[in-house]
């Protein structure tokens, strides 16, 4: 299986910028998307972003698109969310997985999960 833990969720002010990353171990196939989700308290977990480990290929939300970028590092095995113009609305825990279904933006197709880690935009 893959183990994937986030990291570089933090406190932000509304308009910065942030970085989270996704760091992966174990086994990765090609064609198979790494997905970022993201989870307000109170509120189910939702479709972010994803990108192919493989090819790169990418997809955000509708709603995010122009302020949210997926990437990968395939030397350093970490995925990677820039968040940019940051609103009090991103305030959620992010989550990555893997899904074996390309680009995938349902739930249900992801399998494996980290952690999350804590995104907080202050107004």
């Amino acid at each position: 299986q893959v183990q994937l833990l986030e990291s570089g969720g933090g406190l932000v002010q509304a308009g910065e910028s942030l970085r989270v990353s996704c760091a992966a171990s174990g086994r990765t196939f090609s064609g198979y998307t790494m997905g970022w989700f993201r989870q307000a308290q109170g509120k189910e977990r939702e479709f972010v972003a994803a990108i192919t480990w493989s090819g790169g290929s990418t997809y955000v939300a509708d709603s995010l698109k122009g302020r949210f970028t997926v990437s990968r590092d395939k030397v350093e095995n970490t995925v990677y969310l820039q968040m940019h113009s940051l609103k009090p609305e991103d305030t959620a825990v992010y989550y990555c997985g893997t899904s074996a279904s390309i680009l995938s933006r349902r739930l249900e197709n992801y399998n494996y999960w980290g952690q999350g880690t804590q995104v907080t935009v202050s107004s």
